[in-house]
Parts: C-alpha cells; sequence; structure tokens
C-alpha cells in the first residue's frame, strides 16, 4: 500500500477576489478528498449515534484517515475527462469503465456501490450502454459524488458541465441519479467563476427538472439551512428509508450544508458529517462546492496534509494517483484560455 506524500500547497492564501481557475480546482477536489475521509467514520449513521461515540465530530476521528469510492471514482472521471474533454461521448465513457474497472481484477470492495455493481454485472455480461444503467440502484449518488471534475473543467459554463456529466452518467445511471450528477456538476463549474453561494445553488437548480425529486430535496434543504444542521436533515431524509445512497437525499443534504454554512468550507464539510447517513457522500459533495468557492487555502492544513494518492481500495487502477494531480490536469496552464 502506498503512504500518503506530503502535500504541498499550489498556492498560499489568495486573496479575495483574486482566486485563480487552479487554486479553485484544487479546492474543489482537495475538498471532495477530505469531505470523503472525513465522512467515512459517520457512513450510515444516524446522529445520535455518531454524538454517542464522538460527540460531535470536527476533525478526523481515525488515526489513518482515507478516501472510498466516492474520491476513487472522482479520480476515474476526472482522468477520462482529462482524456477527451468536451469530445467525451458515452462509447467512450463505456470503453473507460471495460479498460479501467470491470475487465480487472476487482478490489476488497469489488467495484463500490450498489449502482456500480449493477453497472458492472450488467458490462461483463455484454451489455451496452445507456442500457447498462439500467439496475435497480440507478437512482444512487454514485454519480453525484463523482461529477465534481465536470465542474472544474466546465468552469463557468454550467450547461456543459451537466451535459458532459450526463455523458459519464450514461453509462451507470438514469433518472434522478443523472440530475444528482448533473446539480453537482453545475454547482461546482459556477463556484469555480467565482458565484457566490446563492448563484452556486440557482446554477445546480437551473439544469435539472424543477419538478425532479432533486430539485425539491434541494430547494427543501435549502430553505430548511437557516435554521441548520438538524432542520436540514428533517428536511430531506424520508424516515425509515432503507438506502442512504440515494441521490435525491445526498444531494440535498450537501447543498442544505454548503447552504447552513454560507460557503465556508469547514463549516459545510462538519455539517454534512454530523448529519450521517451517506456521510462520506454527501461531505464530500460540501467540500467540493465549498472548496471551489474558496479555494484550496481555505482547506485547513491537517485535512489537507492526510490526504495522499488514493489506495486502490475500491478501484485497483485507481491506486497511486492523487486528487490533485488531477485537478492539475483540468485546469488550463493559462489562466486566460477562453472558455471551452
Amino acid at each position: 500500500m502506498q503512504q500518503p506524500i506530503a502535500y504541498v500547497p499550489q498556492e498560499q492564501a489568495v486573496p479575495d477576489g483574486t482566486r485563480t481557475l487552479r487554486t479553485r480546482a484544487r479546492g474543489a477536489l482537495l475538498g471532495l478528498a477530505v469531505g470523503d475521509a472525513l465522512g467515512a467514520p459517520a457512513e450510515n449513521l444516524k446522529p445520535s449515534e455518531i454524538r454517542a461515540r464522538w460527540g460531535r465530530i470536527e476533525d478526523f476521528v481515525v488515526d489513518d484517515p482515507a478516501g472510498t469510492d466516492d474520491t476513487e471514482y472522482a479520480i476515474f472521471s476526472g482522468l477520462l475527462l482529462a482524456r477527451f474533454g468536451s469530445a467525451l461521448t458515452t462509447a467512450r465513457a463505456e470503453t473507460a469503465w471495460h479498460q479501467w474497472i470491470a475487465d480487472l481484477d476487482e478490489g476488497p470492495f469489488k467495484g463500490a456501490g450498489f449502482s456500480e455493481r449493477g453497472t458492472l454485472e450488467n458490462l461483463r455480461r455484454g451489455l451496452a450502454a445507456p442500457v447498462t444503467a439500467q439496475h435497480r440502484h440507478a437512482w444512487s449518488d454514485g454519480l453525484a459524488m463523482r461529477a465534481a471534475p465536470f465542474g472544474v473543467y466546465a468552469a463557468g459554463a454550467p450547461a456543459e458541465a451537466a451535459r458532459l456529466v450526463a455523458i459519464d452518467g450514461s453509462v451507470s445511471h438514469e433518472g434522478e441519479g443523472i440530475y444528482g450528477g448533473q446539480a453537482v456538476a453545475a454547482g461546482v463549474a459556477a463556484a469555480m467563476d467565482g458565484a457566490g453561494p446563492a448563484g452556486v445553488i440557482g446554477a445546480a437548480l437551473s439544469v435539472i427538472p424543477m419538478d425532479s425529486w432533486t430539485a425539491r430535496s434541494l430547494r427543501r434543504a435549502v430553505i430548511a439551512a437557516p435554521s441548520g444542521e438538524r432542520a436540514v436533515r428533517n428536511a430531506v431524509v424520508i424516515g425509515g428509508y432503507p438506502w442512504t445512497d440515494l441521490a435525491p437525499e445526498a444531494v440535498g443534504l450537501a447543498f442544505g450544508a454548503f447552504a447552513a454554512a454560507r460557503g465556508d468550507f469547514r463549516e459545510s464539510v462538519l455539517t454534512a458529517v454530523n448529519m450521517g447517513r451517506d456521510a462520506d457522500t454527501t461531505a464530500a459533495l460540501a467540500g467540493a462546492l465549498a472548496g471551489a468557492l474558496q479555494g484550496e487555502e481555505a482547506i485547513p492544513a491537517s485535512w489537507a496534509h492526510a490526504i495522499g494518492p488514493v489506495r486502490g481500495s475500491c478501484l485497483p487502477s485507481m491506486a497511486g494517483h492523487h486528487i490533485l494531480d488531477v485537478a492539475d490536469l483540468l485546469t488550463p496552464d493559462d489562466e486566460e484560455a477562453p472558455a471551452r
């Protein structure tokens, strides 16, 4: 297993109004990985269970924090996007699934969550996209968790971010699963362009059907946000529902946490973590949104230092890749590069 390498900030404290695409990109994707690692121990727990074990989580609660499938799949999609950019097609995404996941030996978690398992089984049966996305968990948050790289790539162009993430998602998701990914990608794209919290939320809602479950959940969460994390959770979570990886719920909780914290990175992530449910994913999404908004320098140094190359726990082919390398790949060297 590879050991984490030393984290080296790309840029030191950047004044408001002068954040570059690079520092926002690194903030978004490092923020995703930090949220994933912070939230992993609280995954599938209720707030009462979190409090009984740790009180309120304010920092890492394990000695060796690491990301989960959220970070590894985000790297997978980021590398796919770096290779093809706006020329990404469903066929190219499907081929990448075969080459990097389905046709290789599996890791300990056998390809990660239920939506990924259903997709891999369909691919190995010889089905082609979008039929590969026709399984029982096509509504999961498995696309949302890997959507942030599309917002980084399509900075300032939420509609393009939503278009591209839907192409990637067509291999594994349908309906609400796609909408969740589009909301996250569009929100990150807006934050990358300097939009404030309201603009980020508006961008997310602008790319999904207003009568969708995801849009309703997101709106309810944002409306409840001024009353705090308990109100957000009560507004979104369906009591007694057994699945915690539901895209409308996870996306709603993430945007609710982001809104409750007014875009502050630390508070966005910790609010998401302490609400439990699919805590690694909701904190990863909140971290990506706030990281893109505030930039890399907003991430506490001790949290950033804890993030090393991923270990390939879910995707062996991703082992050794660092999320910051993906951020740099997706960001043009020329800050004045024209919009894609």
